[in-house]
């Protein structure tokens, strides 16, 4: 599986199939989202900086409520949660999606607000791979991102939704969560990463820090 970054929460993840799912495409930031095409988009929640599903071309298959389903060889799911630490009273819900194939899942934690708990460690502990937001204000802060690695144990965790330079979202960077690991954990990598359930069998909460596209 391919794995590419294009800043804030939005990934585009490329099976042996071919088929190819974009994440959380955003609205305009402080930088633009480039052009990118899929046959899947997912949709966390409806915020302009994760919904802008009408960037992504190709007709794709746009994924925004609690789904179950198999498109193009990848087994599709999604976890309902909180965008907020007070069952989304401030914030509403989001959607955290799992996609799984060729003995590997990646997990997209979406705009998660809440710290974990033993329902979302019990529905998220499979993941190989974790997309987890860390920085803070609208999210998890990066200190409790750290939990939940520590909590689910995936062979890779690569942070998201943090401040970069040129983003115009009030959120802090990704300092916080990765003082919590050893330097030895931690990695950094251009905005592609190529991944198989054999060549990360080794790894554990190994954190790839990834630039953007």
């Amino acid at each position: 599986m391919k794995l590419e970054y294009y800043g804030h929460s939005c990934f585009r993840l490329t099976f042996p199939s071919g088929t190819r799912i974009v994440t959380d495409p955003y609205g305009q930031i402080g930088y633009s989202l480039p052009p990118i095409g899929a046959e899947v988009v997912t949709v966390s929640h409806g915020h302009y900086d994760h919904c802008n599903v009408g960037a992504v071309s190709g007709s794709p298959a746009v994924l925004s409520a609690p789904v179950s389903r198999e498109i193009g060889g990848v087994r599709i799911s999604a976890v309902s949660s909180f965008h907020d630490e007070v069952g989304g009273a401030k914030r509403g819900k989001n959607l955290i999606f799992r996609f799984q194939a060729d003995g590997l899942e990646v997990c997209h934690l979406g705009d998660l607000g809440e710290p974990i708990d033993a329902r979302l460690t019990e529905a998220l502990r499979s993941a190989d791979v974790l997309l987890i937001p860390v920085g803070g204000h609208y999210t998890i802060d990066g200190a409790e991102a750290g939990r939940y690695v520590e909590s689910l144990a995936p062979k890779i965790a690569v942070p998201m939704h943090y401040y970069t330079p040129g983003l115009q979202v009030d959120i802090k960077g990704v300092e916080r969560f990765l003082s919590r690991f050893g330097a030895e954990q931690v990695t950094k990598c251009k905005g592609t990463l190529e991944l198989d359930s054999d060549s990360i069998k080794n790894y554990h909460q190994k954190i790839i820090v990834m630039e953007r596209i």
